[in-house]
């Protein structure tokens, strides 16, 4: 694995700026009420690792499962991307009800926002997956491996890195429709500066001003951070390799094919 790229003057002078943005508003949004900040935190952190599972399982279904499989996914995708994420939060919190499941507000927001952010992830690893040459699977058949040890191993490892753009911005939006989950009881950010706003209604400019800096904050904070992580898994030789290999023609045999993945393997662990 390689180290992180060298950092210049100027790059650390960035770093120490977003440093003091981001602890100026952790300091407001800390006056603002820890709970509040907890639980954004909290909505923030499990909904995109929810979102993030859910999404690789559907994008490899849709990828490589059979017909009905993948037109269950497609469907799935649609619906989520096309039904706004209050009414999701509705229909979990206050439909699931009425059929006998009940969850409590910031469980209700945490599988809104996950299911709803997969069905957007799932499109970004998929996309992933399709940038991959089909000679790959082919190679590690050829290897002996099986459909899914050459997903584990060949193809999973790339599209994690190939996907860290896309998954950053998903990131930041997910960030940001955490302030929504207030609109069912979750004590946020949002829901703390709605009881400021009751106890003091002459500075809502001032309150709601500050919370636009906190989630600016956060979100410049998370893209720079970000950022970096890509340019570190970055895969350079990957397109150079790939094609020196796949323009011959269909792999056959186990030298070839070994000689493929090795090219792979050493592209992805660069």
């Amino acid at each position: 694995m390689k180290s992180l790229p060298q950092l210049s003057f100027k790059d650390t002078l960035v770093l120490v700026s977003y440093g003091v943005l981001l602890g100026f508003a952790l300091g407001i949004a800390l006056s603002m009420g820890v709970v509040g900040l907890t639980n954004t935190l909290i909505l923030t952190a499990i909904g995109i690792l929810l979102g993030t599972i859910l999404g690789i399982v559907l994008a490899i279904g849709r990828s490589y499962g059979k017909k009905p499989l993948s037109l269950i996914i497609l469907i799935y995708e649609k619906v989520l991307r096309g039904i706004p994420l209050l009414v999701i939060f509705f229909l979990i919190y206050f439909g699931l009800p009425q059929i006998g499941i009940n969850l409590n507000a910031i469980t209700s927001a945490i599988l809104g926002l996950g299911l709803r952010s997969a069905a957007y992830q799932s499109q970004i690893f998929r996309g992933a997956i399709n940038s991959i040459p089909e000679g790959q699977i082919a190679a590690a058949y050829s290897l002996g491996m099986s459909k899914l040890k050459s997903i584990r191993y060949v193809i999973l490892p790339q599209v994690l890195r190939l996907s860290i753009p896309g998954w950053s911005n998903e990131f930041t939006i997910l960030l940001k429709d955490t302030s929504i989950a207030f609109t069912i009881g979750v004590i946020d950010l949002m829901r703390q500066a709605r009881y400021i706003q009751v106890r003091e209604p002459n500075l809502v400019l001032v309150i709601y001003l500050f919370i636009a800096f906190v989630y600016l904050a956060f979100v410049l904070s998370a893209n720079k951070s970000l950022g970096y992580l890509e340019k570190k898994y970055q895969m350079v030789s990957y397109k150079t390799e790939v094609h020196r290999w796949t323009n011959g023609g269909i792999i056959n045999g186990n030298v070839r094919g070994k000689r493929y993945l090795q090219i792979i393997w050493q592209c992805t662990n660069s």
